[in-house]
């Protein structure tokens, strides 16, 4: 069967030349020679099997299954079919030749052109549209994606425009204009589309930092903030998407029931102060029902939602495009929209009937009348007159009063009391609509903010000095809220969002990377153009009453925005509602994948249930959640407070994207390299400052609110959600952060303020990997309380090639613990052939810099009198050469099985300090430390020290109350007066059972490490090995055993010993009958006669004096710290250093050894 292979050298499949020979090596079975000569001969519809076929000569050579090139998901490019031929290699060739020094670590390390085949066949999903679509058609198999095709225009352009006009264009616009003016106005919309575009900046950096999967803008932020800042955020964006649906359907209500069908209401006022409650209820009912309506469609199928969005955004366009013209066709001919005042108060053009804004009116009348009253101002420019006047006629005439007399008088008779106001102010009317060329621009400059309850005034005409505060039972058009700067931006600001679709449809575009940054910037261009043009047009074509008439009372309930359109004010009115529509079913689909998205990503326990959906992936949890929490908007049903609580959560998703790509660039990631160059880390900034003030100015207290959400999410995630690792620049910045600081602590030695623990805890594990002292770690996490570094240290024996699979249990098996006892910190393993030396090799490489460790906690060795193996024991003992050597403290808690949990807090009793020697005041500092947790707060502290008799053990006790006033800790003072006494015959017993025994043990040792040497010579005699197994010290105690007796001529060469001849039964022998004291009986008498030394005498006598001490005065102690003692210089008194430290310590339930480090670790000065 013919091998064939084939070389790709282009590195974009449009570059792709026509392959020359590419088979040369072809098996010598098979003359077959494949050769394309172009790359249309190759298509991804045809099978290879019809290209080779042709180009083998005569046909006689069949194509191999295994060369023919599969076609995968579908949606490979041209330079797949080429990159993609790992499978075509046979079994016998699948290291090439050329790669042979690499086929051991092929699995680990693959080649390239494997890697490129993988790279080639990746498909990037898209935040759900294709794929839904055509798995919900009942009877079609799944068809394979097609290679995504959309352009900028298409795939980016259009969709953000769709999603950034929206309801606030169309609703809320013309009322910001009148309210803050058109220079206020426009200095909104400024800031807020610069807020934008400034993100856009640094979303298209992210963006085009590689490729952007579901999730946009959550995806951007939690790869680049890390999970915890992610998760905030992404919900945050979720929850701001979820409020827009809400707040885009209660738009589309409000056009329905205000402008549409206003008889449609269900509920009704005939007092005038219940007509916003009433409407409150009814928004609420329709805003429920078009939801149900809403999440009914998304949840049957998003390919309905697709469909219709070209037609919402065909609405959208439509209708701004009718403004314009509007505005133009009115410096010609201005729409007819007349607007009643009284005074220079706006009456509601839904009291106006007929259009007569007049008091009264003259109707003819066959009967005799009285004149009119002499009160009555007749209009004759606005007032409206029968069509049959005649001026000669007047007696024929008589005043009749109007509909709005009687809104103001007691009756509608011409002498009824009326309102001052009425009185005193005439009718007029005034066009709502000047036009282009009116000047009206000058009027609307200038900002007219009211309260609720105000009466929307027209300031340049004059009223009656004598105005009355209006009743709303009278026909004015009052604020149906107080408005301020603060609040308009709050209200305005959800009209520049949705910059984010672009972002979220990267799958779908054929080059993700250019189209984004183009299309996202150029949408916000366009549509900021848009509203800064519509901010200057309504100023100059809208009278200022009409604009600050909120829902059109004005002009007879119309759409504000309306009036200005041009042929119609129902283009207007349809189109703004069906893009509303359009724009709420865009959120509520996306919004459940986004949370989809956030659940899949299980950071988040709690969300993991939103990650589930339809056998096609349709997320009907999310879509449940995202119904529920869009009805708690609607039953706010306000659209004015509505778009303050989605203005946070978008604030704060934008405000993240802006820190997320300063923060990478002024890290200088090394995997930050965004095509798009065109941003700078002080826009970053910029945007970021902007989204942060605007927050505040919009609502501080949302915006307090928002942060705390995004804070308390924050905080669960980091405690309690999945760890994740996505090289995210949080934990880039925290790199920075601690070199920088590493620094820092480098330049110099630490104060004696600055001194705290800082703790290596060692830790022996048994032979199943547990460890065997674990009360160890729980006191030294009572002991730090959370503060300061701690580093959890174990040695395993063995070699590192061999054990390092055992050291990485190991390491796993501290962790757990550190977890489960609530320590902090870092866990280190060291594989070494013997545990002191890994100890040693421990202490000397812990660390970094300034935050190496400063004291050493390590357990005592337990039994150590009954181990036939004195590892432990000399182990120990060398811990503590080596810690003195390093000038580091040593904490060595003595019966750890019976220190408290931290679930055992004691109730009372005390903490006794028996201070001997002072070694830089870690006695004094260790109990305040402890007392800070919760396990030792409630126990007292006593301190002891120990007078002589030239001691002035009076003035002594003074002086250490004053110095412990000084270092502001309180404790109970005592000292203790020890008298010279003789030694006792006690001491003399207790010294030479020591002695004795130290010596009959030396022996035995001895004599087993021969027994030993014979078992291992008898094995191979032949070999000059080690005489003792690896990871064991009997080498050395063989050592120790020599350096006992006297030193001979060549003693010192026997350091580190090896054998270097055969041993013989004769040889063997004479070295027992020269070395050993106790083969014989005669050498146990020898033993026997032993005199005790005169030194260990007095060292014996002074632990039995002070443990005397001790135990009288702190047996019912729960804890005593006592100064450690330092080991002998000279090796050969090890093991009775270990017998005096157990006699110091005896008859005592818990101590704790101290050993000071040299420094000093605690100071009287501030």
């Amino acid at each position: 069967m013919a091998s064939v292979r084939f070389t790709v050298t282009p590195t974009k499949a449009e570059d792709l030349p026509g392959l020359s020979d590419t088979s040369p090596d072809i098996s010598s079975r098979s003359g077959a020679r494949v050769r394309f000569g172009s790359k249309e001969s190759v298509n991804r519809s045809d099978p290879l099997s019809e290209a080779s076929g042709g180009a083998t000569p005569g046909g006689g050579t069949e194509t191999p299954d295994h060369s023919s090139l599969e076609q995968g998901d579908g949606n490979s490019k041209i330079s797949s079919v080429y990159i993609n031929n790992t499978h075509g290699v046979d079994d016998d060739d699948f290291y090439d030749r050329n790669l042979a020094l690499f086929e051991e670590e092929m699995d680990t390390r693959p080649k390239v052109s494997s890697l490129l085949s993988r790279l080639a066949n990746y498909t990037n999903l898209t935040q759900g549209a294709k794929e839904h679509e055509e798995a919900e058609i009942i009877g079609e198999k799944k068809k394979a994606s097609k290679s995504p095709q959309m352009g900028t225009f298409m795939g980016v352009y259009l969709p953000c425009l769709q999603n950034i006009f929206g309801v606030i264009l169309f609703l809320r616009l013309t009322w910001v204009v009148g309210t803050a003016g058109v220079l206020q106005g426009l200095c909104i919309v400024f800031i807020c589309c610069c807020c934008t575009m400034l993100t856009a900046i640094s979303m298209s950096a992210i963006a085009t930092n590689g490729v952007v999967p579901a999730g946009g803008a959550y995806f951007m932020i939690s790869r680049s903030l890390g999970p915890e800042f992610g998760g905030a955020v992404g919900l945050c964006f979720y929850l701001g998407t979820t409020f827009a649906g809400a707040l885009y359907i209660l738009g589309a209500i409000e056009i329905l029931l205000m402008y549409m069908a206003p008889k449609a209401a269900i509920f009704e006022s005939k007092e005038p102060e219940g007509e916003g409650a009433a409407m409150l209820n009814n928004m609420r009912v329709y805003g429920s029902i078009c939801l149900l309506l809403m999440s009914l469609l998304v949840f049957v199928g998003v390919r309905y939602v697709n469909k219709l969005a070209s037609i919402f955004l065909a609405c959208v366009i439509v209708s701004i495009i009718s403004i314009y013209i509007g505005a133009l066709v009115s410096a010609f001919k201005p729409p007819n929209f007349p607007v009643c005042l009284l005074g220079n108060r706006t009456i509601s053009g839904h009291e106006v009937d007929d259009d007569h804004c007049a008091k009264t009116i003259l109707l003819p009348n066959a009967e005799p009348t009285e004149s009119a009253d002499s009160n009555f101002t007749f209009i004759n420019e606005n007032s409206t007159v029968g069509p049959t006047f005649d001026p000669s006629a007047t007696p024929a005439l008589v005043d009749k009063t109007t509909s709005i007399w009687e809104h103001f008088c007691s009756g509608p008779e011409l002498n009824a009391s009326c309102d001052k106001y009425f009185i005193s102010n005439n009718f007029s009317e005034i066009e709502g609509i000047p036009g282009l060329a009116s000047g009206i621009i000058s009027e609307n400059l200038w900002s007219s903010y009211l309260s609720k309850g105000d009466v929307v005034e027209k300031v340049s005409l004059a009223a009656s000095s004598d105005a009355t505060p209006a009743s709303t039972h009278h026909p004015y058009v009052f604020a149906d809220i107080t408005t301020s700067f603060t609040l308009l931006v709050g209200i305005f600001f959800p009209s520049v969002t949705g910059i984010m679709a672009g972002s979220n449809r990267s799958g779908d575009l054929k080059d993700a990377q250019r189209s984004i940054p183009i299309g996202t910037i150029f949408a916000i261009l366009t549509t900021s153009i848009v509203y800064l043009s519509n901010v200057v047009l309504f100023g100059a074509c809208i009278d200022g009453v009409v604009l600050r008439d909120k829902f059109g009372d004005s002009v007879k309930g119309n759409l504000v925005v309306g009036t200005l359109a041009w042929p119609s004010p129902w283009v207007i009115v349809i189109g703004s509602f069906f893009s509303t529509c359009g724009a709420g079913l865009q959120s509520l689909t996306g919004a459940p994948r986004l949370l989809q998205a956030i659940a899949k990503d299980n950071i988040i326990p709690f969300l993991r249930v939103f990650g589930h959906g339809k056998a096609n992936g349709e997320p009907t949890w999310a879509l449940l959640l995202t119904a529920l929490i869009a009805e708690l908007g609607i039953l706010i049903a306000s659209l004015d407070l509505v778009a303050p609580i989605l203005t946070m959560f978008f604030l704060m998703c934008y405000l993240f994207v802006n820190l997320a790509c300063a923060l990478q660039t002024l890290l200088r990631t090394p995997n930050w390299r965004p095509r798009f160059s065109y941003y700078h880390w002080s826009l970053s900034f910029l945007g970021m400052t902007i989204c942060l003030a605007l927050m505040f100015i919009s609502s501080w207290y949302y915006a307090i609110v928002a942060m705390v959400i995004a804070g308390m999410i924050y905080k669960y995630i980091e405690y309690h959600g999945a760890e994740k690792e996505w090289g995210d620049g949080i934990r880039g910045l925290s790199l920075s952060a601690a070199r920088y600081a590493l620094l820092r602590l480098e330049e110099g030695p630490p104060h004696t303020k600055n001194w705290r623990p800082q703790v290596l805890v060692l830790l022996k594990l048994d032979e199943d990997a547990h460890v065997k002292s674990p009360r160890l770690l729980t006191f030294a996490s009572q002991l730090k309380a959370g503060k300061g570094l701690t580093i959890v240290g174990t040695v395993v024996s063995g070699n590192y090639l061999q054990s390092y699979g055992e050291a990485l249990a190991a390491e796993q098996t501290l962790k757990i613990l550190m977890d489960k006892e609530r320590v902090k910190g870092f866990c280190q393993c060291i594989v070494a052939q013997k545990p002191r030396e890994g100890i040693s090799h421990m202490i000397q490489s812990s660390g970094l810099g300034g935050m190496k460790p400063n004291t050493v906690v390590m357990g005592w060795p337990h039994a150590w009198r009954q181990s036939e193996d004195p590892q432990a024991w000399k182990t120990f003992i060398n811990t503590v050469r080596v810690t003195t050597a390093a000038h580091l403290a040593l904490l060595v808690p003595k019966n750890i099985s019976l220190f408290p949990s931290n679930n055992e807090p004691c109730t009372e009793g005390y903490i006794d300090v028996w201070w001997i020697v002072h070694d830089g005041g870690m006695l004094m500092l260790l109990p305040f430390l402890l007392r800070q947790h919760k396990v030792w707060r409630k126990c007292g502290m006593r301190i002891f020290t120990v007078a002589q008799m030239e001691d002035n053990s009076i003035q002594m006790k003074k002086d250490l109350a004053t110095f412990l006033y000084h270092l502001r800790i309180e404790a109970e003072v005592e000292v203790v007066e020890m008298h010279d006494s003789d030694i006792s015959a006690y001491t003399y017993e207790r010294t030479l059972m020591m002695e004795q025994r130290s010596q009959m043990l030396r022996q035995m040792r001895l004599s087993k490490s021969d027994r030993e040497r014979e078992a291992q010579l008898v094995k191979d005699r032949n070999s000059m090995l080690r005489l003792t197994s690896i990871g064991s010290d009997d080498d050395e105690d063989t050592d120790g055993g020599e350096r006992d007796r006297p030193a001979s001529g060549g003693g010192s060469s026997e350091h580190h010993r090896r054998v270097q001849m055969t041993w013989t039964k004769e040889k063997t022998s004479q070295y027992r009958a020269t070395h050993s004291g106790c083969s014989t009986p005669e050498g146990f008498r020898d033993m026997l006669s032993i005199r005790p030394d005169h030194s260990n005498v007095r060292r014996m006598h002074t632990a039995i004096k002070l443990n005397e001490v001790i135990v009288n005065k702190s047996h019912d102690a729960r804890l005593v710290l006592l100064n450690m003692p330092g080991p002998p210089k000279n090796p050969e008194g090890d093991e009775n250093y270990m017998e005096f430290l157990e006699v110091l310590t005896e008859g005592l339930e818990r101590v704790l050894l101290v050993r000071g480090g040299g420094s000093e670790v605690i100071t009287i000065y501030s």
